[in-house]
């Protein structure tokens, strides 16, 4: 399949999927929770891929994103509510430190920014460690960073404990799949560069990576602040979709969410992450939705079903899904418009043995 072929295909999917949605926002109530889903799928794919450059690519096993979404949803917050709203916000704190508001667009941006710096300043004495002990670091300093946020001497900023609200945030589910398919994109670009390949080498290999000139600290170092970047992106986009933001709903038990999308979608799988994450939000905050209300039929109520009980069956969901995909749904695969043409066409399975002939 020539590449502008294939170029094409890929654009005119993606404007297909933009134009469906365009017209199920037009069709649907705006209280759908279909578009709850795909807003919170769009986010959580977003975080996920992060992390999947980390864990997935680079071989570095942090669980941090919680912490860096936390930065991120904040500084939108603190950039974006305006001026004439602030009093109401900071009424504790004298109307609070900053009197101006930032477009959302250049917020959003700054707040991947101020995590990547974050994550900067963290790394340097964090990524000497490995494996555990680096996720137990990075956990640690994401349970910090929730503290501090909470801290009464950071009131006039963070507005302490209290909520962070009357920002402005975008309805339309459009905006949320154009920037995360936006900075997907752009993490795919990184894994496909030299600096990509710099990072599988390091996964795969420390020493014979550093043995053919890749520098170790530094490349971990861009891989790190880079991923943090976009969670903090996530974190902003979040904070628009939920229009309040409190620094204690970025719990560690946030970041066991997305490791968990990670895994069930493979750990270096771009696309797997994208999947699961649609997938865990459909399950987890729709489908088993009922099996939280009693129900009586006839008379008779159904045993089980009480407030709760959806996420017994969800764990025993993604317990299955464990072990029937002991390398999660894609593995390291991705879908590409030249695979699928390949499977189409059997072009694929016709150079597999044209190849065992040869050999």
């Amino acid at each position: 399949m020539k590449k502008q072929t294939e170029a094409f295909v890929s654009v005119a999917l993606i404007a297909a999927l933009l134009i469906v949605l365009f017209v199920l926002e037009r069709v649907i109530p705006s209280t759908s929770m279909l578009f709850t889903v795909l807003k919170k799928g769009a986010i959580y794919a977003l975080v996920a891929v992060s992390m999947n450059l980390l864990n997935g690519f680079t071989g570095l096993f942090s669980l941090g994103q919680a912490g860096f979404m936390l930065v991120g949803a904040y500084t939108y917050g603190v950039l974006t509510i305006p001026v004439d709203q602030r009093a109401n916000v900071y009424m504790y704190y004298d109307g609070g430190l900053i009197q101006f508001a930032l477009h959302p667009i250049l917020a959003i941006v700054i707040a991947g920014i101020i995590a990547g710096i974050f994550a900067y300043l963290i790394g340097l004495p964090v990524l000497r460690l490995k494996s555990d002990y680096l996720a137990i670091a990075t956990l640690g300093f994401a349970e910090i960073i929730r503290a501090v946020f909470q801290w009464d001497k950071l009131g006039p900023l963070t507005n302490g404990s209290n909520l962070l609200r009357n920002y402005p945030s975008y309805k339309s589910v459009l905006f949320y799949f154009a920037a995360s398919g936006v900075c997907i994109a752009l993490i795919v670009l990184l894994i496909n560069s030299t600096y990509g390949r710099a990072f599988k080498a390091i996964r795969d290999d420390e020493v014979a990576a550093e043995a053919m000139g890749i520098n170790l600290a530094h490349h971990k170092r861009i891989a790190f602040v880079v991923s943090s970047f976009f969670a903090g992106v996530s974190g902003a986009l979040l904070a628009m979709y939920q229009t309040s933001i409190q620094a204690s709903m970025f719990k560690s038990a946030m970041t066991y969410e997305i490791l968990l999308i990670v895994v069930i979608g493979g750990i270096g799988s771009i696309t797997g992450s994208c999947i699961s994450s649609f997938l865990f939000i459909i399950l987890s905050e729709w489908l088993l939705r009922f099996l939280d209300s009693e129900l009586v039929i006839g008379g008779f109520k159904v045993p089980l079903l009480r407030s709760g009980f959806r996420k017994v069956v969800f764990s025993i969901i993604i317990m299955i899904i464990v072990l029937f995909f002991r390398q999660g749904i894609m593995g390291t695969k991705e879908f590409s418009v030249r695979g699928i043409y390949n499977r189409i066409t059997g072009k694929g399975r016709k150079a597999q043995k044209g190849g065992a002939a040869d050999e």
